[in-house]
């Protein structure tokens, strides 16, 4: 493989790690292989440290095909709590208002799930990394200061209720690229007559790509070596 001319990987990014980190990290183990000070890296499609799964790893021209490649569509099992909601809409903080739960069944949220199948307005996280007014959405949030995000419209393909034990529920989401997870757990949420945030999250498709596609991190340093040869 030539990793300077251009390749492409597919890496599980493991929980709690960004995606700057993998990126970082895989950069810097082709560079000590390779025996170059530089090499341009890049990533198609951003995970929150919260979740893992199916990331995109460019290197040298092939990093020209990353606006294409995000454009791919993208597969996730989510985890969510119903009846509880935080300011982040995920576990990143704490949770900050509770909502009653005992009017909500299966049926009724396979009802509402259908709600949000098709193309769809949706309001970003204000912790995320939007940009207003040359700042991202989360250094106004991390200060307690308000800003108003504007809805963006993206395309949910499918939603399946997977698992039901309220008040945690798990679903798949089949949808394209700009789609919050975590906003969709909020709007789910406020369907239901409730509140609701992600739990966990894992992507596990991009485009053709799964999850038994991808190297784990632990895997890179093999991989490398097998695949360089010095």
């Amino acid at each position: 493989m030539d990793f300077i001319e251009g390749e492409i990987l597919h890496i599980d990014k493991p929980l709690h790690w960004t995606s700057f980190r993998v990126v970082s990290v895989v950069r810097a183990k082709l560079c000590r292989r390779l025996k170059i000070k530089k090499l341009k890296v890049g990533h198609a499609g951003t995970l929150d440290p919260l979740a893992t799964g199916v990331m995109t790893i460019c290197t040298g021209k092939k990093t020209k095909s990353i606006e294409e490649l995000q454009l791919q569509t993208k597969e996730y099992v989510a985890d969510i709590m119903l009846g509880a909601t935080t300011p982040s809409f995920d576990k990143e903080t704490e949770i900050n208002e509770v909502f009653p739960t005992e009017h909500i069944t299966r049926e009724l949220i396979e009802d509402k799930l259908k709600l949000f199948v098709g193309e769809i307005d949706q309001v970003p996280p204000v912790y995320s990394a939007v940009m207003v007014d040359g700042k991202r959405a989360y250094e106004y949030a991390r200060k307690n200061e308000n800003i108003e995000l504007k809805p963006k419209k993206l395309v949910i393909d499918s939603i399946e209720l997977i698992s039901c034990n309220i008040p945690n529920i798990t679903i798949r989401v089949v949808c394209s690229k700009g789609t919050y997870i975590r906003a969709l757990a909020r709007d789910i949420g406020e369907a239901l007559g409730s509140g609701a945030h992600l739990t966990g999250l894992v992507r596990t498709r991009v485009g053709d790509i799964t999850l038994a596609d991808c190297l784990k991190m632990d895997e890179i340093d093999r991989f490398i070596e097998d695949h360089i040869i010095i």
